[in-house]
């Protein structure tokens, strides 16, 4: 069939692949007037882009939670699993407020309620912990100590390993000094390497027998100028 075109500017006789090749250029669009009907069909999930030429070209739809992420200039974008570092994955934490106290010897004894248990998501996660807390002594003579366990080990150990001083950021030592209560804190990043429970627990002890107070002046409790604390230690899973 002939193609005519009438005085009305109607053509007629063109059916589909009628046309030579790439003879409907840019100009002869109008802008804004192919829509998405007009696309031809793709992939779901698939991100128009532009390759290495120029060209379009699409990222592929990848696995669900996966992010799209740029592979710098002169790279297609691909799509790839989100960054984990330095999130805060869990957080585990107890607080004391009674006022216990524990009589040592030369062993180390638990601060009852001062101890948390985390279970890991991943081997390769750290462990922040943190702990204050707020001790007196019945006597000011021998040397009393506190120190952090996970699960059974001592961590965050100072200079005299022999001893198991832990590094604080405040307090160390325990001294009685007029009854008065001091506050031992430290923060530890530990690696469990385990996704297995892990417990960390704070400990107290002393060369003597003497007698340890938990958030109190080891004067007696009920004296309207005794000073009152809290006790706490917190654990937090941060992915690697």
């Amino acid at each position: 069939m002939a193609i005519v075109i009438n005085g009305s500017g109607t053509v007629t006789g063109i059916s589909v692949g009628g046309l030579p090749d790439d003879i409907i250029d840019a100009g002869t669009l109008a802008d804004n007037a192919v829509g998405l009907a007009q696309m031809a069909g793709g992939t779901d999930g698939n991100i128009i882009t532009y390759d290495t030429s120029g060209n379009p070209a699409v990222v592929a739809t990848g696995s669900s939670g996966q992010v799209l992420t740029s592979a710098g200039a002169g790279a297609a974008p691909t799509m790839a699993a989100a960054a984990g570092g330095g999130k805060i994955l869990q957080v585990v934490s107890t607080t004391v407020t009674d006022t216990p106290s524990i009589t040592t010897s030369s062993g180390w004894v638990d601060w009852s309620g001062l101890s948390v248990v985390i279970t890991p998501s991943a081997t390769s996660s750290k462990v922040l912990v943190t702990a204050s807390v707020n001790i007196s002594t019945n006597a000011d003579s021998a040397q009393r100590l506190v120190r952090m366990i996970s699960t059974s080990t001592p961590i965050c150990i100072g200079d005299q390993v022999g001893s198991n001083r832990n590094r604080s950021t405040t307090g160390g030592n325990i001294h009685r000094g007029d009854h008065e209560m001091m506050q031992y804190s430290v923060n530890y990043l530990d690696s469990p390497n385990t996704t297995s429970a892990t417990t960390y627990k704070m400990q107290g002890t002393d060369n003597n027998s003497d007698t340890f107070y938990l958030n109190r002046e080891s004067a007696d409790s009920d004296q309207a100028d005794d000073s009152i604390g809290a006790s706490t230690i917190t654990v937090m899973e941060i992915g690697a």
